[in-house]
């Protein structure tokens, strides 16, 4: 076993005993704990393809659905050679509690093919979709599973998706897919969506302990859509990024990042935020943007992959608030470390549930085939990160739970009403 399959398995171990002790918490009656912990259905498929110089090759595929008593199942699909059927049915669980936090009539799923999407071609990545797509059919649909984009796929793979599940079934249907193109029923402000949530969620828990985000000082870990968007929205809500890492390094300026610099650059060709020509370099490469985390600063936002943020690191950070962006980028026993040095941490299910927020709102559009302005789409995204945060902020106030626990029994309680309310059949 490779210590990136041992991982996702520590992932798995992770959630479950999280959902377990907020179970425990709530004292759930015998057994419902475990109904709720296991997933409902996890789909593995053979995805054989042809490569461009027409040998034939071969993947492996999964799709989980983790709950599904709330409504059909809403999840990403995620490219990465690091997946693996346990990453699955952890990051669905992980959509059960978003969704349930977020008070969405949508139950928690995930998939994702363990494939390097930048060692293909587009042409291959959409014939590995199609096919992929064509396995999971009686999983998928409007009413049942409704997919997203994750790492490693976007608004075009989300397209890919619609058009071979549609032709199955004979005409189009815009509902079984968000995160699509908006020439196909996309949602205005989807793109946004996750950072923007996280964002929100920084001003949230930090107006609790007097930390406005207007002058604050942020590091953001992982410059993809998710961390580029919270830290172009963070900039202009006032606050000063002072560090930025990717997968290339990290970089510092203690007078703040131009971030449209940075846009800039990309634009022109850069491949990391280290060739941004906007901060001095404070480490390369992969380990080398670990640096990051031991920037000082007010506000961490790690927004790349899980379990980047180990005991170790959590004994470097210098952050009042962490806000996760990313999922489970905190391993439990760095979220040991950061609550005994009491360093708030605002976790994945709250803080980046954005995403999710902004999908239900793309599936009420094609539902009522309606289409909404992008600042009524924001608005809307806020307002119910808002609704949610009131709500959870009540548990750690009249119990003293952290938010991590705070979240899960939120979460958690809202599907055992749900299964109590709707019976055991037979």
């Amino acid at each position: 076993m490779t210590t990136k399959q041992i991982a996702k398995e520590l992932s798995l171990d992770s959630a479950e005993l999280r959902m377990r002790q907020a179970g425990e918490w709530l004292g759930l009656e015998d057994g419902l704990i475990e109904t709720i912990i296991a997933p409902r259905r996890v789909l593995e498929v053979s995805i054989p393809f042809r490569r461009d110089n027409g040998t034939r090759d071969h993947l492996v595929g999964w799709r989980g659905h983790h709950n599904t008593t709330r409504g059909p199942a809403k999840g990403g699909i995620r490219y990465h050679p690091g997946v693996t059927r346990d990453e699955v049915v952890a990051l669905a669980i992980g959509m059960s509690l978003k969704t349930a936090i977020m008070n969405l009539p949508l139950g928690g799923a995930k998939g994702g093919i363990a494939i390097d999407p930048h060692l293909m071609s587009s042409a291959e990545l959409e014939r590995i979709t199609r096919r992929y797509v064509s396995e999971l059919i009686p999983f998928l649909g409007p009413d049942k599973d409704v997919p997203a984009p994750d790492v490693g796929t976007n608004s075009q793979v989300m397209a890919w998706v619609l058009d071979q599940y549609s032709a199955s079934v004979g005409h189009i249907v815009p509902g079984v897919v968000t995160g699509k193109p908006i020439e196909l029923g996309g949602s205005l402000g989807r793109e946004s969506a996750t950072g923007r949530g996280v964002v929100e969620a920084a001003s949230l828990a930090g107006a609790q302990i007097g930390l406005k985000l207007d002058g604050s000082r942020i590091v953001i870990q992982g410059y993809g859509q998710v961390g580029a968007w919270a830290a172009r929205l963070a900039h202009a809500r006032g606050a000063k990024i002072v560090g930025l890492a990717d997968v290339g390094g990290a970089i510092y300026n203690s007078s703040g990042i131009d971030v449209a610099a940075v846009d800039s650059k990309f634009r022109s060709g850069a491949k990391s935020v280290v060739e941004s020509d906007q901060g001095d370099v404070i480490g390369k490469g992969l380990d080398g943007a670990s640096e990051v985390f031991a920037v000082d600063c007010d506000v961490l936002m790690p927004c790349a992959l899980g379990d980047a943020v180990d005991e170790k690191i959590a004994t470097q950070i210098k952050a009042k608030l962490v806000v996760e962006g990313a999922n489970g980028p905190l391993t439990p026993k760095a979220d040991e470390v950061l609550q005994d040095r009491q360093i708030i941490v605002v976790p994945d299910i709250y803080a980046n549930a954005g995403g999710v927020t902004c999908s239900y709102l793309e599936q009420c559009q094609n539902f009522a085939h309606l289409s909404w302005d992008e600042h009524e789409v924001n608005e809307k995204v806020v307002s119910l990160m808002q609704g949610a945060f009131k709500r959870l902020h009540s548990l750690p106030v009249d119990q003293n739970l952290p938010y991590r626990l705070a979240a899960s029994v939120l979460g958690v309680k809202t599907i055992a009403d749900s299964h109590r309310m709707r019976g055991l059949h037979p």
